[in-house]
């Protein structure tokens, strides 16, 4: 059990009913059963929102799903099929969410396309926090590949994002470069707007019991040299609810604090870092 306040980011929800360990309750006792005191909620993509009880209007849903619920903090999803992006995350916003769950590849946008753009602007403006999918996801790479989000991060200078999965294994230096390219000390504003998210990075175990990289596992020197070189206030943890159980989840924790980094580090990756990015005001 950590000694440090955990506040965890991405966790996918879904309507009570419609996929097996994947609802509110089932949310609430994972994060009981692991010690985690806050956590981000992901809204469904409105496609699959709508396959599973025939409406798309995710933001809606995930203000309602999480009312009454003071340790969950939303994150809404974009429809790309309507035209009105500004309005969406004026509406995200308005509803009272802090963020944005944005994964281009499963809904097929490329990380610079206009719309997109449209949509940092926006969010930009509003201070919303972006949480990206980065690395493997089986679409086109060049609609994702991790160097599009440096010119995210140029064009954008005040968004507020993290790399989930922070490239994986096969990108994993590609993520290290934008982050380092975007520090606060070589910005003119200051402000530390790239973070790297710990989600999924777990190592693999082949059938010879050897430990093996999979399409999204970091090895302990990475994730340590990611904190030696961009700082012990760029990296939050993240559940990947509810792909991943509570045993993965308790072990993500634990390998996290077995680490050779300091407290300070450890404590911002496990939930002050995302504590601070979801409070502090950013004047644009």
């Amino acid at each position: 059990m950590s000694d440090f306040p955990i506040f965890a980011n991405h966790a996918h929800l879904y309507p009570a009913g419609t996929r097996p360990g994947a609802s509110l309750d089932d949310l609430k006792r994972l994060l009981d059963e692991c010690g985690i005191e806050k956590c981000v909620c992901f809204a469904p993509f409105p496609d699959r929102l709508e396959e599973l009880t025939g409406g798309r209007e995710s933001l809606k849903w995930i203000e309602n799903e999480i009312r009454n619920e003071p340790a969950l903090v939303g994150f809404g999803t974009l429809d790309f099929k309507r035209g009105d992006l500004r309005a969406q995350v004026r509406e995200a916003a308005e509803r009272g969410l802090k963020g944005l769950k944005i994964h281009p590849a499963v809904q097929e946008i490329a990380v610079t396309a206009p719309a997109l753009l449209e949509v940092y602007d926006e969010a930009q403006s509003r201070g919303l926090f972006i949480s990206f999918h980065t690395g493997l996801h089986w679409h086109r790479i060049a609609d994702y590949q991790i160097l599009l989000f440096d010119e995210v991060a140029w064009r954008f200078p005040l968004l507020r994002f993290s790399m989930e999965h922070v490239g994986g294994s096969a990108f994993f230096r590609q993520a290290l470069l934008v982050m380092c390219n975007n520090e606060p000390r070589h910005s003119e504003n200051g402000l530390r707007h790239v973070y790297a998210g710990w989600t999924s990075i777990a190592m693999e175990r082949d059938e010879f019991g050897s430990e093996r990289r999979g399409p999204w596992s970091l090895t302990d020197d990475e994730l340590c040299d990611l904190v030696h070189q961009t700082g012990p206030e760029a990296s939050i943890f993240g559940l990947d609810f509810p792909f991943k159980k509570a045993p993965y989840i308790r072990a993500s924790i634990d390998r996290v604090l077995a680490l050779p980094i300091s407290d300070e580090a450890k404590a911002g990756i496990l939930g002050g870092n995302l504590q601070r990015v979801l409070t502090e005001q950013v004047s644009v």
